[in-house]
């Protein structure tokens, strides 16, 4: 591992643009066991980003999730490697109209147990986001299903982040043809009825031992609440028991994170949520990860199998 003066740092984010414990953890087992993984960037895939996963490079590790199901034999084996990690583990529990492919939230909500029991209660953030208004999900819905998750998660967990679903382009795109293929209506309400809500939660949440956060969304802090840090050195530093010298490094305004490389891939992730900002369309999705080449250098190459690598930037 490295020495105190050691000048480099790295947490490594897997990942907030796809779910891979859930789709690509034999995948991540080969890029640890090789060293290194390789990823595009987004707005120019002739660049290629060099990654050192070697232990003696990397702080420790973040998992972003909605099912951890197939991936007990990765985190077995980052334990092993003595490198604090932390899952971000979303359960929402919403109707299937608007998550038609997510795991049943029994089954999640079993598998955050198991994390907190083998790992430790600070290795399990519990993530209720984003919080999507509709007729089949209104204000009411949401105050029932988080304090019915709320109780199930109590004494597994210290920490709740929450955001409302934001509106971008491809996220439009999707929602619209979802309402109209299976009949629901959605709206986006003026603030006052989130800052309501998110005073609601927050009492829940006390209720059963946890802190309510908010991830990026600064605007909707009440007392009691929070500002998110999804990726938080401090916590991954209570977790190893060391420090974690990482800079604070917001991946977009209000985001509260640490500086870390995100090595997922865009429109990777088949979950196929109607709300998600990561993926254009779930066929996309489907497809890329029927291609996926999990002895692969990239989660998804952009160049397919007799492609040329582009120019190679080494990041670590």
């Amino acid at each position: 591992m490295k020495s105190d003066d050691a000048i480099t740092y790295m947490i490594i984010s897997a990942s907030y643009k796809t779910d891979i414990p859930a789709f690509y953890g034999k995948w991540f087992l080969n890029r640890l066991a090789a060293g290194h993984c390789k990823m595009k960037n987004p707005y120019n895939c002739r660049q290629v980003r060099w990654v050192s996963l070697k232990p003696e490079d990397v702080d420790g590790f973040v998992f972003w999730t909605k099912n951890l199901g197939s991936f007990w034999n990765s985190l077995e084996v980052v334990n092993l490697l003595d490198l604090p990690f932390v899952v971000q583990y979303s359960i929402t529990s919403y109707p299937r109209k608007l998550e038609y492919s997510v795991v049943d939230a029994k089954s999640s909500l079993k598998h955050m147990k198991k994390l907190a029991h083998e790992y430790g209660p600070l290795t399990a953030v519990w993530r209720y986001d984003p919080i999507l208004f509709t007729s089949i999900t209104p204000f009411s819905f949401h105050c029932q299903n988080f304090k019915h998750l709320a109780q199930k998660l109590e004494g597994i967990t210290n920490e709740v982040v929450v955001s409302f679903a934001q509106f971008y382009q491809k996220t439009l795109r999707n929602l619209n043809w979802a309402a109209r293929e299976f009949g629901f209506s959605w709206d986006d309400p003026p603030d006052e009825l989130k800052l309501k809500l998110v005073f609601k939660l927050a009492q829940v949440a006390q209720e059963h031992g946890m802190t309510l956060k908010v991830c990026s969304q600064r605007k909707y802090l009440v007392p009691g609440v929070e500002a998110a840090r999804c990726v938080d050195a401090q916590r991954l530093s209570q977790i190893g028991n060391r420090p974690i010298r990482a800079r604070r490094k917001g991946n977009r305004p209000d985001c509260g994170c640490y500086a870390s490389i995100d090595i997922g891939e865009y429109d990777t992730c088949p979950h196929g949520c109607v709300y998600c900002y990561a993926v254009r369309n779930r066929n996309l999705a489907l497809g890329r990860y029927k291609e996926h080449d999990s002895d692969g250098e990239f989660l998804f190459s952009p160049y397919g199998q007799k492609g040329e690598p582009g120019r190679q930037t080494a990041l670590f």
